[in-house]
């Protein structure tokens, strides 16, 4: 009996499993779609070069998958170290485009730090909590180590400046904290020096950033410049209907209105092209795969792997909300990419090696 329903949680997984790759095809025919038309660059449409980093996230996600992840506990802060090194050596030699310096440039490739340092900020989160765990819930003293490890990468991404990737830095940190527990006294002072936080916040953000925000609250009032891309992607999810115009069929898509259609906003591409049902059947895989990876932090074997595939189930879930928040225009537009389904190597291949991890976790669940 016990064998049978190990059997059936097997066959669950593989299906979850496909689904991944199933959202993966989806993003990659959308990318396609979204690109037609379009000047390749270096020699190479969007989708090809998506296509190619596809092999290069399941090559490493392989190789993520051999080496066991509890070997991998002893080396996190190592590897939480080297990341900060990489936003270091960014913000000194990094390539900057449109004002931000983000990329390090690996011959014909670029990559971003500021990806990799949300996957290895969990596995230095993970091993504090693996040594450090509480019967009960945890004061603000008790946070300063966990919070350290938040803050630095946070301030570096600052820098760059990349808002969007450090506001999923503080989400991820901040439900992984909530996860285990924080005082009452602890949450109300978080909450009142949030608040109060607010004003400097506000002051220290880059006019183009604010624009966004005033944007965000009220997109109409410069509808051809500031407002444009949040109009434009509301009328291309909202002219998709029930079933879509169909693929390559969509007129925003193809005629290029939607600016940004492939990275930001290529869920208004696939919705306009796939319609209600489309977005539906995405979304369902995304929860799929989202209580499939909550599932496999319950049943790891040590806190180290629960938080591990915690974190990576948060880092799906953000990206999703922030996303899809930010095409329907109920969030202000920060630069988040949809998992597995946006152009953009570094964020792609960042996803597949916390893919790796989760798979890891899992295959090693009953191994003590």
């Amino acid at each position: 009996m016990e064998k049978l329903k190990s059997s059936r949680f097997t066959t669950f997984d593989i299906a979850l499993v496909a689904a991944l790759f199933a959202i993966g095809l989806l993003g990659t025919l959308t990318l396609y779609s979204a690109m037609q038309g379009s000047a390749p660059e270096g020699g190479m449409q969007p989708h090809q070069k998506q296509l190619i980093w596809w092999g290069l996230g399941l090559m490493g996600m392989l190789i993520v998958i051999l080496i066991d992840y509890r070997h991998m506990e002893h080396y996190a802060y190592a590897i939480y170290a080297c990341s900060l090194l990489l936003l270091v050596y960014v913000l000194v030699m990094g390539r900057t485009i449109s004002g931000a310096r983000r990329w390090i440039e690996l011959g014909p490739v670029s990559f971003q730090p500021s990806e990799l340092i949300k996957l290895t900020m969990t596995l230095a989160l993970a091993k504090y909590f693996h040594h450090h765990v509480k019967q009960g819930r945890y004061n603000l003293f008790e946070l300063v180590v966990p919070f350290l490890i938040f803050a630095v990468p946070f301030v570096l991404v600052l820098l760059e400046p990349d808002l969007g990737t450090a506001i999923v830095l503080g989400l991820l940190f901040f439900s992984i904290v909530l996860f285990f527990g924080l005082s009452q006294g602890s949450i109300i002072a978080l909450i009142i020096g949030g608040i109060a936080s607010l004003p400097l916040g506000w002051l220290n953000l880059k006019d183009y950033q604010k624009e966004r925000v005033m944007t965000f609250l009220n997109p109409s009032e410069d509808p051809l410049g500031r407002g444009y891309h949040i109009i434009q992607s509301k009328i291309a999810i909202g002219s998709g209907g029930i079933w879509g115009k169909g693929f390559l069929h969509g007129t925003q898509t193809r005629l290029h209105f939607l600016p940004e259609q492939h990275t930001d906003f290529i869920f208004s591409a696939f919705a306009e092209q796939w319609g209600f049902a489309g977005c539906l059947l995405l979304l369902v895989g995304y929860l799929l795969v989202i209580f499939w990876a909550f599932n496999i932090s319950s049943r790891a074997k040590n806190t180290f792997g629960m938080v591990v595939a915690l974190g990576i189930t948060f880092l799906f879930f953000w990206h999703v909300i922030i996303n899809i928040g930010m095409c329907l225009g109920l969030l202000p537009v920060v630069g988040i990419p949809l998992p597995l389904f946006s152009y953009g190597g570094s964020f792609l291949l960042v996803m597949l090696l916390g893919v790796g991890l989760l798979l890891n976790i899992y295959i090693r669940r009953f191994i003590f």
